[in-house]
């Protein structure tokens, strides 16, 4: 097992960085003294260095997530052409069905969001760039899971699993049949089981060459789901995940 090591200055500016990406608005520096436990001197020093390379901005008397930061973020995209596969591929499915595409990773038993293309009319979602979603709960997180390998997956799926709407799965043996179906099928589903009123259909994608785990989706809400629509976006999906595994997948 790897030693972990904790440095101070990292796990500090770590936290710092949370807190601020949690926030929608700024957040003044006492704020974050008490939410990060740190003593006001650490942590102007802190921010004195973060705004000093621009992973953070000071703006109305707090801070935010600088440019600097986002554009780190963004090469957990290109360094693997993901981004141009999805963008690609996403950019299709939209002028077929006229739905939202997403993209995400498996982080542990999270589903982070890290890529969307949206519709030409108006959704209502929940999958904003860089959210974490419990992966029992929604169609990418049931794709993704589906895709590990027994003992993976018996590590990775918690005792207890949190209800996000009244039809999230709520046990292991009910996430577990689902899973054999997600199998059986090849498309993870989430009948309103993050959000009352959305449907969500997610295909597997793969593991790319950097060890990122992902799938793709597509939001839809219920009152304009008829039969045929369904089938449209159900293999609509499943396109856009092949055509990223073949940009993105190294060959078999």
């Amino acid at each position: 097992m790897t030693k972990e090591y904790d440095v101070p200055a990292i796990r500090r500016t770590h936290d710092i960085l949370r807190v601020l990406a949690s926030r929608r608005t700024p957040v003044k520096a006492a704020e974050l003294a008490q939410s990060c436990q740190l003593a006001k001197s650490t942590l102007y020093l802190l921010l004195d260095c973060l705004e000093h390379r621009r992973w953070i901005e000071r703006k109305d008397g707090g801070y935010i997530i600088g440019i600097e930061l986002m554009s780190l973020g963004f090469a957990y995209l290109r360094h693997d052409g993901l981004q141009a596969a999805f963008h690609e591929a996403a950019s299709a499915f939209v002028s077929r069905c006229n739905e939202v595409v997403q993209l995400a990773a498996l982080d542990g038993f999270d589903v982070v969001y890290i890529a969307r293309e949206d519709a030409r009319r108006p959704v209502r979602l929940v999958s904003e760039l860089g959210m974490r979603l419990p992966a029992h709960a929604c169609a990418l997180g049931k794709a993704l899971l589906a895709s590990l390998e027994p003992d993976a997956l018996a590590a990775c799926v918690p005792d207890t699993l949190p209800r996000v709407t009244e039809r999230t799965l709520a046990t292991r043996q009910a996430l577990y049949e689902e899973l054999d179906r997600v199998r059986q099928t090849g498309l993870g589903q989430d009948q309103e089981e993050v959000a009352t009123g959305l449907v969500c259909y997610a295909a597997y994608v793969g593991v790319t060459p950097l060890g990122k785990r992902v799938a793709v989706s597509t939001s839809i809400p219920t009152d304009r789901l008829d039969d045929a629509h369904r089938r449209d976006v159900m293999e609509g999906i499943r396109q856009v995940a092949r055509h990223v595994a073949l940009r993105v997948l190294p060959p078999v």
